[in-house]
């Protein structure tokens, strides 16, 4: 008859491991699961966004470096500056109310959709001189 205490602590172990496993992955992991490359995370890395445990020589991200690492995607697709990204980060980290960020976030968010408004209106000029040119080219063209 096997000992149940003796099997129990080696569950333990086997359950803590593959809790540990589920929340550290490795770098080719993470960049299968946000759709990037490695060198896209060792790039924010070296910029401080990110900020991964080591083992040895291993790359290993947590659910924190993962959701960082989201909202660092999601500023960029939304075009702002890896600076303005880095600021909004800080605040997250500094203020657990996350008021100050909130109010940073929607400053940067306003100035963000000023400056697209502009960039509109500069193309739908732009593409309005596009489309009398096409216009008179056909016209030429008979």
């Amino acid at each position: 008859m096997t000992d149940i205490t003796l099997l129990e602590p080696a569950k333990a172990a086997a359950a803590a491991e593959a809790e540990t496993e589920a929340q550290h992955q490795g770098i080719q992991d993470v960049a299968r699961q946000l759709g990037v490359t490695p060198r896209t995370l060792r790039f924010y890395e070296d910029n401080g966004l990110i900020s991964p445990e080591r083992v040895g020589s291993t790359r290993v991200y947590s659910k924190r470096d993962i959701g960082r690492m989201q909202l660092v995607l999601r500023g960029k697709r939304l075009g702002f500056t890896i600076r303005e990204i880095r600021e909004f980060l800080n605040l997250y980290d500094s203020d657990p109310a996350q008021r100050e960020q909130m109010e940073h976030l929607l400053a940067r968010v306003r100035e963000r959709l000023d400056g697209l408004g502009q960039q509109l209106l500069a193309l739908e000029e732009t593409m309005g001189e596009l489309r009398v040119i096409e216009a008179e080219a056909l016209d030429r063209l008979g």
